[in-house]
């Protein structure tokens, strides 16, 4: 079964990642002015991004009983990930793109993909998350709600990265700033292309930010 509903809490802030601004954002807790590459913390309870200043990153996110929790900000390719096609297949998603993480609010793993509507929930089967794990054991290390596995496998693509969860909005966000049509046409491909070109390593391409 898919849920074809989009997170609300997510799509209600997928435009600001992928607009251009001549002006300068404000932190969502404190209204202080902020620069490209500022901190994001995650609620839990509504999976709601919020782009904040430095202090506010600190201050509401030094417990573990915090509302918010940080986002961290560093991004890793995993060429030595182990699953089959087979394996990719029993996680029932749906298309070849999509990620995984821990909700500590729900209390276990979630699987989405990016569509046209937004970030859509697939129900993952837990069983062959299970299986994924044990031949990737450092996937139970995950840190729940802020750090994701990445998977890419479309065009043929092999590639599985452990990002934070900011970057996931990111895509999302860029596709649907980019789909035309039903299947999505040429600019969501560049568009897809572009996102993990900067996102891998090798690329030689700047630390990558969520803002221009």
């Amino acid at each position: 079964m898919i849920s074809t509903a989009p997170v609300q809490g997510w799509v209600a802030g997928l435009r600001r990642f992928v607009r251009k601004s001549e002006t300068l954002e404000k932190c969502e807790l404190c209204s202080a002015e902020i620069f490209p590459g500022h901190s994001h913390l995650v609620e839990p309870a509504s999976h709601r991004l919020l782009c904040c200043c430095r202090a506010c990153s600190v201050l509401f996110s030094n417990h573990e009983s915090a509302k918010y929790r940080l986002v961290p900000e560093q991004s890793e390719l995993l060429p030595e990930f182990r699953i089959a096609d087979r394996e990719w297949d029993a996680l029932r998603v749906p298309i070849n793109l999509a990620f995984f993480f821990r909700s500590s609010t729900a209390q276990r793993v979630l699987a989405f993909y990016p569509s046209p509507a937004g970030a859509t929930e697939s129900l993952l089967s837990l069983a062959a998350w299970e299986a994924l794990v044990a031949d990737n054991p450092w996937l139970a290390d995950l840190e729940p709600d802020v750090e994701a596995l990445l998977v890419n496998r479309t065009e043929g693509a092999r590639e599985y990265y452990r990002v934070p969860i900011d970057r996931c909005y990111e895509l999302v966000g860029l596709l649907r700033a980019h789909w035309r049509g039903i299947s999505g046409g040429s600019e969501a491909r560049s568009a897809i292309h572009e996102f993990f070109a900067r996102l891998k390593p090798s690329s030689g391409a700047p630390a990558f930010q969520l803002h221009a």
